[in-house]
């Protein structure tokens, strides 16, 4: 055989590339402790919505909340940009396909108000409800301060690729060692995809991780810059930084698993694959609780000139609460997520997401076809 020469090499893989084998041992689900912690914030489950403007709004992030999850606020979108955000995003999704850009363009060069970002986030607080919130590295010296002051629980730092280096002309970029250290909530930062660059960063002292570039709906990374890695990969490879930084310091830094997760086979594999946690965008921007109506624009933080975006067609829209808890009669998995995930870690004998994390995986491309020809056929 010819020998290669040069670059090598290795093999990624997807959530569809893989499959989880069940243990030994099996317990009630119900008896499953699926709880995630952010530095001193507990959450009932291990779910984040993300900083998308067309899934979380103030009302959005009060109703997960209250389900147990955290939704994140985007205070670069509509929400701090506007009086009335909700008309913004309807003319987004009403507006034909060929003048989206171009209105997009002009509806996010409205400046952002640091009295509509106080505003959102005392809303959300005065419901008794926990509050996280996003922004882009540019923008955080500038808005941490007024989040911590509103209230917020949760300050997310995002981009599409971080790293703890980061060289450009500006005299004193955002140093994450410095700024955690001034933060008096937890600060979590993304996404990452690499051992190196995540132990990296939790060596500054975030308080989380957000693992992922490519993979996601509203990602337009892997089209228009070739860069991404498939999420099961990304996770292993972060969740072993995560593990070797705790042994190495004794403090536990959890890694979320943000994007590309549609279905609940896809959230169990993200655990198994290493992850404490997941964030979602396009599941929850079809519920009926979202901002978005009909056809949307799902809006993340904007990283260029446009904020990043996918076009999701909604057809019957499902409640946030059959989303996440069921009852459904779904067979696709795309409902009754933590049911799902309940139930993987009683085959699995998993009674935490950490005992999840050590059950076994397989490759296995051909599990979501095989054995599939008879119900295809109508059979």
């Amino acid at each position: 055989m010819p020998t290669t020469h040069g670059k090598q090499l290795r093999q990624a893989y997807g959530f569809d590339d893989v499959a989880i084998v069940p243990g030994q041992v099996t317990i009630n689900p119900e008896q499953t402790d699926v709880s995630l912690r952010i530095g001193d914030v507990q959450l009932g489950i291990p779910f984040l919505a993300s900083a998308m403007d067309g899934v979380v709004d103030p009302n959005f992030a009060i109703t997960f909340a209250k389900y147990g999850g955290l939704a994140v606020m985007n205070l670069e979108g509509v929400q701090t940009r506007y009086d009335n955000p909700a008309e913004v995003l309807a003319e987004i999704a009403e507006a034909p396909k060929d003048r989206v850009t171009d209105l997009m363009q002009r509806l996010y060069s409205a400046p952002i108000r640091e009295d509509l970002v106080a505003e959102r986030i005392r809303y959300i607080k005065n419901t008794g409800a926990l509050c996280a919130v996003s922004c882009t590295p540019a923008w955080t010296k500038r808005l941490a301060p007024i989040a911590v002051e509103a209230g917020a629980d949760v300050f997310v730092v995002a981009s599409t690729v971080t790293t703890a280096r980061h060289y450009s002309k500006s005299e004193k970029g955002l140093v994450f060692s410095e700024f955690c250290a001034e933060m008096p909530i937890p600060v979590v930062v993304g996404n990452t995809v690499g051992y190196g660059v995540t132990k990296e960063l939790m060596e500054t002292g975030v308080a989380a991780v957000l693992v992922g570039v490519g993979p996601g709906a509203a990602c337009t990374s892997r089209e228009v810059l070739g860069i991404g890695v498939p999420q099961i990969t990304a996770t292993i490879d972060c969740a072993a930084a995560r593990d070797d930084y705790y042994r190495e310091s004794g403090r536990y830094v959890p890694i979320i698993t943000d994007g590309g997760l549609r279905t609940g086979g896809d959230v169990c594999k993200a655990f198994v694959a290493g992850a404490d946690g997941v964030m979602m965008g396009s599941p929850f921007a079809a519920t009926e609780e979202a901002p978005a109506r009909g056809n949307h624009w799902g809006m993340a933080t904007p990283h260029a000139e446009l904020p990043r975006g996918t076009r999701v067609t909604v057809g019957v829209r499902t409640s946030l609460k059959r989303l996440l808890f069921g009852p459904t009669d779904r067979t696709d998995g795309t409902e009754n997520l933590v049911g799902a995930l309940r139930t993987c870690m009683g085959v699995c004998g998993a009674r935490t997401i950490r005992d999840l994390q050590q059950a076994e995986m397989v490759i296995a491309p051909s599990i979501k076809t095989e054995g599939k020809i008879y119900q295809l056929a109508g059979m």
